[in-house]
This record gives structure tokens, C-alpha cells and sequence, in this order.
């Protein structure tokens, strides 16, 4: 058995599917490409109302290389959709499958599936968030600040006449810089990490080991792309966080700071949190999260 498939097999043995069969109005295990079987989403909408419903869009986390868009983390985000959001959670390739930049265009070829067919499921194409977290907080942020970036959006996995842009985006501690994850977690007082490692996620992710391609470092950071015209984002980070360290995000804010309106991102240190951490779930902080999300969406 491969390392893909012992990470695989350990995810589905101990990360159970959410219980989805309360939810009245959704449909599963859509189709958004047909280059993969991996590229499909979910669709929830609220109990009551016909919409036009805007739109949060959840991607996973797992290292880039594991994860599942109905795993039992959907739960929480789906809190959504009782304040009245549509939820669209998506599957894309992992890192097993095919690596950078696969992912992203998925991610992108997925919005550009919902704007197309907005109308048939109640949905806002004009009124798009990306939520991420982890390794999918990387794609929220890339997604976010990219939707100029050919390289990134592969029209070939359909409907090419429709934009692939957002109109906010949440990002809960993601990584932005691979190649200084081990020495920032080094600070932290966390021990020795294995990110640079050729057999780490964020090597695998990028098929090589990350310290001889910084190039592609570069390119799947998305420091590279900040810009001042994009779109308003929301980034939380655990103090505490023994996996992707906290300087991940405050690296990421510094670069913000110096070239965006502070009017265009917005930033949050939950204290005594780690990595995915249930201090990131309080009724406080989703109260937090969705006032950022009602601002620009509703």
C-alpha cells in the first residue's frame, strides 16, 4: 500500500462522513468536471425561501493529500445555511492524484459550474464566498487573489464563458509559505516538523521536495498575488497552532498591510487555539465570521 493510500485508509477509518439526512433541501455528488471522478460537489440550501441564495463555498483541509467534502468538519460550516447561506461543499484532486496547480483549477472550475447553473439550484453566482481551512485555506487565498491568473484556471474542465472570481473569502489558518513552516515552528517552541521533508504534504503536493523548487513555492504562495484590488478577507489563526504556525498567517497579513487598503482584509489571533481547534467553532467566533461574511455578501 502506497503512502496516499495508508493516509487515505486512516482518514476514512477515523474521520467518519457527516450525517447530512437532516438537511430537507440538497443534492449530492454533483458533477462539475468530467476529467476525474474526485471532481464533484454538494449543494444545501436553506429550509425555507426560493433565493437567489448567496453562496459559501467549503473546501476541506487534509494536507492536500486526504479529506473529503462531506467528512464530519462540514458540520459546522454548515451552520450556513441557517443563516441564510447555500452551501456548496467540493471535492478536487488531491496530491495522490495530480499535484499542484490541479487543485486550484478544480476549485475554479467549480465556481465557474455554479455560476452556469445558478438558476437551477437557487443560487447567487453574483454573490460567492470561499471558506477554506488548512491546506484548503491555502486554496480560499489563492482563489481569492488569482482570478487573473491563467495558469490557474483551466477552461478546459468547462463552461469557459463564466468567471471564476469571488466576492470574499475566509481563510482559517492556512499555510502561505512552505518553505518557512519547520523554522517558524521551530520559534514557537513546537519541536522539529517535517515540512521540508521530500515526503511531506506541501512536497508531495508540489511533486518535488519543496527546498529544490522554490519556484513552485512561489507560485502555490499566495503572498505572490496580493494585489489591490481584491477581493475582502477574513484570516484566523491559532496562537497555539503546532501544525501550520501562526506566523504562516501574520507573514501573510504583513504583506497585506504594506500593499492593500485595510479596508480589504481583516485579521484574527484566536488565543490558546491550535490547529483546527474548537475554539475556532464557538458560537462567538462563527458570529464573528458570518458579520464578516453578511458585510460583503448580503
Amino acid at each position: 500500500m502506497t503512502q496516499q493510500e495508508q493516509s487515505t485508509q486512516f482518514y476514512e477509518d477515523f474521520i467518519p462522513l457527516a450525517d447530512v439526512s437532516h438537511i430537507h433541501r440538497k443534492w449530492l455528488d454533483l458533477v462539475y468536471a468530467n476529467l476525474s471522478p474526485s471532481q464533484n460537489l454538494d449543494i444545501y440550501l436553506p429550509d425555507e425561501g426560493d433565493g437567489l441564495f448567496p453562496v459559501i463555498l467549503y473546501l476541506h483541509g487534509g494536507a492536500f493529500s486526504i479529506g473529503d467534502k462531506r467528512d464530519i468538519y462540514v458540520l459546522n460550516i454548515l451552520k450556513s445555511i441557517k443563516r441564510g447561506y447555500a452551501l456548496v461543499s467540493v471535492n478536487y484532486r488531491l496530491s495522490g492524484e495530480a499535484i499542484f496547480p490541479a487543485g486550484i483549477q478544480d476549485v475554479k472550475a467549480a465556481i465557474r459550474w455554479i455560476r452556469a447553473n445558478c438558476k437551477k439550484y437557487h443560487l447567487d453566482g453574483n454573490r460567492i464566498a470561499v471558506w477554506g481551512c488548512s491546506s484548503g485555506a491555502n486554496y480560499a487565498a489563492m482563489v481569492c487573489l488569482t482570478d487573473r491568473v491563467a495558469e490557474f484556471d483551466d477552461l478546459s474542465l468547462g463552461n469557459p464563458e463564466y468567471a471564476c472570481n469571488v466576492q470574499a473569502a475566509v481563510e482559517w489558518f492556512g499555510p502561505t509559505d512552505f518553505l518557512k513552516m519547520d523554522e517558524q515552528a521551530g520559534e514557537n517552541g513546537f519541536g522539529l516538523t517535517d515540512h521540508g521533508e521530500a515526503d511531506s504534504p506541501e512536497s508531495r503536493y508540489l511533486g518535488a521536495k519543496i527546498s529544490e523548487v522554490p519556484l513552485q513555492v512561489e507560485l502555490a504562495n499566495p503572498m505572490t498575488y496580493v494585489h489591490g484590488h481584491m477581493p475582502p478577507l477574513l484570516i484566523q489563526h491559532g496562537r497555539l497552532d503546532e501544525l501550520v504556525p501562526v506566523q504562516q498567517s501574520i507573514i501573510l497579513v504583513e504583506k497585506l498591510e504594506k500593499y492593500v487598503n485595510q479596508d480589504r482584509f481583516e485579521f484574527d489571533i484566536i488565543e490558546g487555539a491550535g490547529h483546527a481547534d474548537p475554539l475556532f467553532e464557538t458560537d462567538a467566533n462563527m458570529d464573528r465570521v458570518f458579520s464578516f461574511l453578511d458585510k460583503h455578501l448580503k
